[in-house]
Parts: C-alpha cells; sequence; structure tokens
C-alpha cells in the first residue's frame, strides 16, 4: 500500500510502486480525467501537477510520486489559476473533442504560475500538448483570457 496526496487528500492504492502514476490515478482511484494518450511522454494528455510542476503521469513511477502534492484535472479548480483557466475554457470555448484538454489545462496552470502574464510566444513554447483538433489558436486565447490579458 502506498498513501498518495491527489487534490489535497490522501488516498492510499493497492499496486506495484514501480507502476506508472497514471494508472494508478485511474485504475487504482478512479481519477479517469487525466488520459491516456500516447504512453511514452510526448502528447501530455496524462499531464499532472507534482508539487506544482507539469508532469507527464505515464512517466512517473508511483515510487516518485509518493511524498508529493499530486494535483489532477480534478482538482485544479481549487486554485484560483486553475479556477480562471477553466472559466476561460469555457468561455472561449476552447475544446472539440475534448481529450487532450485535461492535459493543456494543467499545462496553461503550470505556465501561469511561473508567468503570470505570459506572451504569445511564452504560451507556445509552454504548451507542448498535443491536440489533434488544433484548438491552439483557442488555447492561447484561453491563456491570455485567464491572465487578465
Amino acid at each position: 500500500m502506498l498513501t498518495l496526496n491527489v487534490n489535497g487528500v490522501d488516498r492510499q492504492v493497492n499496486v506495484d510502486p514501480n507502476t506508472p502514476l497514471l494508472w494508478a490515478l485511474r485504475d487504482g482511484l478512479f481519477l479517469t480525467g487525466t488520459k491516456y494518450g500516447c504512453g511514452i511522454d510526448e502528447c501530455g494528455a496524462c499531464s499532472v501537477l507534482l508539487d506544482g510542476e507539469l508532469e507527464h503521469s505515464c512517466q512517473v513511477n508511483l515510487n516518485d510520486a509518493s511524498g508529493a502534492a499530486i494535483t489532477t484535472i480534478e482538482g485544479v479548480g481549487a486554485t484560483a489559476i486553475g479556477k480562471a483557466v477553466q472559466q476561460a475554457w469555457i468561455d472561449l470555448q476552447v475544446p472539440q473533442c475534448g481529450y487532450c484538454q485535461s492535459g493543456m489545462i494543467l499545462a496553461a496552470v503550470s505556465l501561469l504560475q511561473r508567468t503570470p502574464k505570459p506572451t504569445d510566444a511564452q504560451i507556445d513554447a509552454a504548451m507542448m500538448n498535443i491536440c489533434a483538433c488544433g484548438t491552439y489558436t483557442r488555447v492561447r486565447a484561453a491563456i491570455h483570457k485567464a491572465a487578465g490579458q
């Protein structure tokens, strides 16, 4: 049994400590907002925040996540920045299919925590998530809106 602090709550998971965090979240804790995309650290669909830092959960073992504060899409709205990003996503109707959006939102929150008023170039550099629908211009506009720009 490992204890993970997920969205401010200590949760017990009974899985192999070498299991990727993604699968513990989805299959062990039933937090299915974190999506499986590629499994090779490329697409960003599985993004979470570990101690405030953006990580692709498909590449983080439970041993490495134990002791960290893990924030998933289910808990990101508890912060002012997270709430602002989620509202901007709604206001500007960012998603099309929506599959990548939980990872996109976590990446946007991570960016705004480090850079409260990002430029287009900073947004483009930070938003490495792959969106098959191509909503990148709406993502950029939503980040500016969440930043109050």
